[in-house]
């Protein structure tokens, strides 16, 4: 596994726990959308499952909002780790986001792109994975809701604002001033459009769909204003689609979301009947006793 290779060779110092509890960890970036470069780095996302009692606090005697409150894990990150002996020794620059399960569910529930994109990786991406990976990657679309218009939108705005900067301090600079705009930041203002189209129309999401479209953006094929215009015209087309569109529900199914988590909780750490009480069995329960001196009262 990657992560154990980089931590026995001292280049990441993740939580101790953390490598043999991680459950998935992808590839994503450019090289998931199919437009890298040999220049390109790999940006690495994956969720873990902590110990129990981070997930939940009241087994180490915690109670919310009272006294000392542990802090509890959400992430780990790590950026510009350098394996010099990848690629049979040219070298490669990695950048980890491990998110804790429960963490990483609440963002795919409200359908942050990063996160989604994650889930949506081409199998060849895939660098870890277990079986409650599998289990996560095997019911992605569950995810997908019409909050994701807003969110990629919403992202799509801001690469579109930072297009057009010049500053002298950027890393692409040269790029600015050859091109006119920052062709990176064009080409993900594109992206973040097809992929709300897909999601729409189709309820799934294929990051290569558009990669050789997404490549001659990168390549500074197209003007600022070329990109500009084709933004203004697909928001206008999808709006129409957003209230029409009927293949994904208005918000996202929270009970079958959380039922996923504690499916993949279980999976993990085994049975949880002595952590937390399903509401559904509680009621059966109850049904049961009541029937059951319903007929004893009626004789």
């Amino acid at each position: 596994m990657l992560l154990k290779s980089l931590k026995e060779k001292h280049l990441i110092t993740p939580p101790s726990w953390l490598i043999d509890n991680t459950h998935y960890l992808t590839v994503m970036g450019s090289q998931a959308y199919g437009v890298a470069t040999e220049n390109s780095d790999v940006d690495m996302y994956g969720f873990c499952i902590p110990p129990k009692d981070m997930i939940f606090p009241h087994l180490r005697g915690e109670i919310p909002g009272f006294g000392r409150q542990t802090k509890r894990f959400a992430q780990w990150q790590e950026h510009h780790i350098i394996d010099p002996d990848a690629n049979a020794g040219s070298g490669q620059e990695y950048d980890f986001s491990v998110y804790s399960i429960v963490k990483y569910f609440q963002l795919c529930m409200d359908n942050n792109p990063n996160m989604i994109d994650s889930l949506f990786t081409p199998q060849d991406c895939v660098r870890h994975i277990t079986e409650v990976g599998q289990i996560v990657r095997d019911n992605r679309c569950i995810f997908l809701h019409k909050g994701s218009w807003n969110k990629f939108c919403g992202y799509a705005y801001a690469q579109l604002h930072k297009m057009s900067g010049k500053s002298k301090e950027s890393k692409r600079y040269a790029m600015v001033v050859e091109y006119g705009y920052d062709l990176k930041f064009a080409y993900h203002v594109v992206r973040l459009i097809c992929e709300i189209e897909q999601i729409l129309t189709t309820g799934d999401i294929d990051l290569r769909r558009d990669a050789e479209l997404l490549k001659s953006i990168r390549r500074g094929e197209w003007t600022e204003d070329r990109v500009r215009l084709w933004f203004s015209e697909k928001e206008r087309s999808l709006e129409h689609l957003y209230t029409d569109s009927d293949v994904i529900p208005y918000k996202p199914d929270e009970d079958a979301i959380k039922q996923l988590l504690l499916t993949c909780l279980e999976s993990h750490y085994g049975n949880l009947s002595t952590v937390i009480t399903d509401p559904n069995a509680t009621t059966a329960a109850l049904r049961k006793i009541k029937d059951i001196v319903d007929a004893v009262t009626s004789k």
